[in-house]
């Protein structure tokens, strides 16, 4: 195990200028490469203090423009079609990807990581799913599912 300096924000491992502990061959073969991070070392701690200011100045600004999108998405919906029974019951589920396909025919497109559907959509109605637009930003859209 490795601990690293991020250099920009990864959503699933933390926020620009933090110190996280990742993996020797994560961090060899893919942040530092990458120059994504940078190894903690006295030196760089040394340096990362010296240029917290704009660290934050870029969180400050990445949370102001998911601020901003989350506004945008909170009256979206979309609508779902599938395949129905006689008895209105679906034939599988509505999954991500059909969500994410009907989101982007109504000209938003989503990361998959962003939407918070737990598990597939196995009857006909409507349902708030949530989004999380940023590590403390988060909305709901509403998805319809409707027969086909």
């Amino acid at each position: 195990m490795k601990k690293v300096i991020l250099k920009e924000t990864i959503e699933s491992l933390g926020i620009i200028g933090s110190e996280v502990t990742v993996a020797d061959g994560y961090a060899r073969n893919y942040l530092l490469p990458q120059d994504k991070a940078v190894l903690a070392t006295p030196a760089n701690r040394r340096v990362l203090e010296q240029e917290k200011s704009k660290f934050e100045l870029q969180i400050a600004k990445e949370k102001g423009i998911a601020e901003e999108m989350a506004k945008r998405l909170e009256g979206v919906s979309c609508k779902v079609a599938a395949k129905v029974s006689h008895e209105d019951r679906l034939y599988g589920s509505v999954s991500l990807r059909d969500v994410l396909d009907a989101l982007e025919k109504e000209g938003v497109k989503l990361d998959k990581q962003m939407l918070l559907l737990s598990e597939p959509l196995k009857t006909i109605g409507t349902f708030k799913v949530p989004v999380r637009v940023y590590k403390d930003v988060e909305t709901e859209i509403t998805v319809e599912v409707v027969p086909e």
